[in-house]
């Protein structure tokens, strides 16, 4: 099991402490489910930049275009209204590209953000039960659990 493989990694880390008290399993299980964490959410930074920048990015656009729109009136009235109407458009195209893109990221962002938040949530769940059974069989003193130093 490679290193992309976290539910592997993750039990690997339970069952190589299995010998040791509970409360020590636990404690090791927890620091590599930290690990994992931040190793799944590692790229949604980037998503949820876009959803952020995207939109900006796009009214950027439309006050560029209308910038252009409002300079081909200049100050002697309706000079060019093709010119007038492609500044509208281009600021119309901007908007709708940079809420198209916004959209397209949100819907990754809470994908993966879900994908992340379900397998966390399950390997708690596995993990638990994995360290209830190491504690019962210490309890019943199967497990030898001895004393880390």
């Amino acid at each position: 099991m490679g290193p992309r493989n976290y539910f592997g990694r993750f039990f690997r880390v339970i069952v190589a402490n299995r010998g040791q008290p509970a409360w020590w399993v636990e404690s090791r299980a927890g620091d590599e489910a930290q690990i994992i964490e931040k190793t799944l959410s590692r790229g949604l930074w980037v998503l949820e930049t876009i959803v952020t920048a995207a939109p900006l990015l796009g009214l950027l656009g439309t006050i560029t275009g209308m910038m252009h729109s409002f300079n081909l009136i200049g100050a002697g009235g309706l000079v060019d209204p093709t010119g007038v109407t492609g500044g509208v458009a281009q600021a119309l195209i901007a908007t709708a590209l940079g809420l198209f893109i916004a959209i397209l990221a949100l819907f990754a962002f809470n994908f993966f953000s879900r994908r992340q938040s379900q397998a966390l949530d399950e390997m708690e769940r596995l993990g638990t039960r994995l360290v209830d059974n190491i504690r019962l069989g210490q309890d019943r003193g199967e497990g030898g659990g001895h004393e880390a130093a």
